[in-house]
């Protein structure tokens, strides 16, 4: 074919182990083409943070392919009628792209599959950035999997380990290349000031990839299991907002670390990052409604002064408010302290999970509609394999546990590095005479705490029998407090 073929890239901002380059490649001279599209995302257009990300990313992924001679167009609207209009203009006979699992994605594939077809062009979608397409795994009785242990057997049992694909070795550039924007055009990073830490923690990417898969395998894997949920230590992979924009496939990094000592349990998380997917895939409404039907009339209490307290890192729990305070700086959280977090907010204040997951989607580099709904949903006690509603997250002893010298909390909440441990993660119960050393003053220095924890849990747990017994009446929750002493 000598016809120039247009490669749609989304989220998948890498040339390496890319099935839609590769086959372009084979089949004439290659345009690639990003399109921004914010208003078919609906309410979940990218964030801040997954934007400041995104200018980035698509930077670098211009640079690598003008490396090779090429070089990224850049459009924005709708993408049916930019495609159509971009195959047009350079007499393009095809347009190869990667499937997509958000249900405004998906419309979106169908539409652009029509449009293409409608013009007598080839319309090439491959799967997607999962490791096992979600349509190849059900259950005996047909039905999708809600549970991830037999989920994870079967997707196992299907996987095709097949290496990555190399970057092609070289492809032809079209005759004439087509009119596009300047990134600066598409308005994505509009510097808000909070974002300006980022740039510190981060390289986005694919080289940034390679340079972070390469030191996790080399220095952590290997201690994945011990070190994962440590928060003094560097013992994660951090590849998650990597994956989230593509720049790795999870295919590279299955083969990366999958016959090295450690390899199991994270490979079993990449395995929950593929039912994520799966999860959403079958189950579009995710975003908006809780996959327990029964968790459609909790009810939850609207504090928007809580929620800003949260949202702030104010609460007066330290470990809560180093993780809010981490997502602030740095676009980023270690994923044991989200589950404290995410369980603080919807649990001890009961707010709803969605305004969670809300502002979790602005504010992280990592933003995946999938995974930020599916942890939000497990912690709330409504998702697929979720922890149950009642169990309910000690802050204070989760960061005993996993902050055992009080390194993290140090770092993030610097008002109280000068508190001995274990005072550090309870400075409330601290003898005066500690608080004046440290130089500490709760409600001046430090907020005192917003809740008391043990209150909330009963509110938390009254809630949920509220909800079962009534049929979420909509009744105030409070209403079934009767007995239990109100808070701070």
């Amino acid at each position: 074919m000598n016809r120039p073929v247009l490669v749609w890239f989304r989220r998948d901002l890498r040339l390496s182990d890319h099935a839609a380059l590769t086959t372009a490649a084979r089949m004439g001279p290659v345009v690639p083409v990003y399109i921004h599209s914010p208003q078919g995302a609906g309410a979940w257009r990218d964030g801040a943070a997954s934007r400041w990300w995104l200018q980035r990313s698509l930077a670098a992924l211009d640079a690598a392919l003008r490396r090779r001679g090429s070089r990224l167009v850049l459009d924005r609207g709708d993408p049916a009628e930019v495609l159509a209009r971009i195959a047009a203009d350079t007499g393009a006979a095809a347009v190869v792209w990667h499937q997509r699992h958000e249900a405004h994605a998906a419309d979106a594939d169908q539409r652009v599959a029509a449009a293409l077809t409608g013009a007598g062009l080839r319309a090439v979608c491959l799967p997607g950035p999962l490791l096992i397409e979600p349509t190849r795994l059900l259950t005996a009785a047909g039905t999708p999997y809600r549970i991830f242990t037999p989920f994870w057997r079967a997707a196992q049992a299907a996987f095709d380990a097949a290496p990555p694909q190399p970057v092609p070795g070289s492809w032809r550039p079209p005759p004439q290349w087509p009119a596009g924007l300047d990134l600066a055009q598409l308005a994505l990073d509009r510097g808000e000031a909070w974002t300006g830490g980022l740039a510190a923690a981060w390289e986005p990417g694919e080289l940034g990839a390679g340079r972070r898969l390469a030191a996790f395998v080399a220095h952590s894997l290997a201690t994945y299991a011990e070190g994962r949920d440590q928060l003094g230590v560097d013992g994660i992979s951090r590849l998650s907002p990597h994956l989230a924009f593509g720049e790795l496939s999870p295919r590279q990094v299955w083969h990366a670390v999958a016959d090295r000592p450690g390899a199991a349990p994270y490979l079993r998380q990449l395995g929950w990052r593929d039912f994520n997917g799966y999860l959403l895939h079958h189950f579009p409404n995710l975003p908006e409604e809780p996959l327990n039907a029964g968790f459609a009339g909790f009810p939850w209490v609207d504090d928007d002064s809580a929620q800003r307290q949260w949202q702030q890192g104010t609460t007066g729990f330290p470990l809560v408010d180093a993780g809010m305070r981490q997502l602030w700086a740095t676009g980023w959280m270690h994923n044991r302290v989200r589950m404290v977090s995410a369980s603080f907010l919807v649990k001890d204040l009961l707010v709803h999970w969605r305004r969670g997951a809300e502002w979790f989607w602005d504010t992280l580099v990592d933003a995946d509609l999938a995974n930020n709904t599916c942890g939000w949903q497990w912690t709330a006690g409504c998702g697929a394999d979720a922890a149950p509603f009642f169990r309910v997250f000690n802050p204070t002893a989760q960061a005993q546990r996993y902050d055992r010298d009080g390194a993290y909390v140090r770092r993030w909440v610097p008002e109280l590095a000068r508190l001995p441990v274990p005072w550090i993660h309870q400075p409330w119960a601290a003898p005066t005479a500690v608080l004046t050393q440290a130089g500490v003053r709760l409600g001046q220095t430090y907020p005192q705490p917003l809740v008391d924890h043990a209150w909330a849990r009963q509110r938390a747990l009254r809630s949920l029998a509220l909800c079962r017994r009534e049929g979420g009446s909509g009744r105030d929750p409070r209403s079934a407090l009767s007995g239990v002493d109100t808070p701070y």
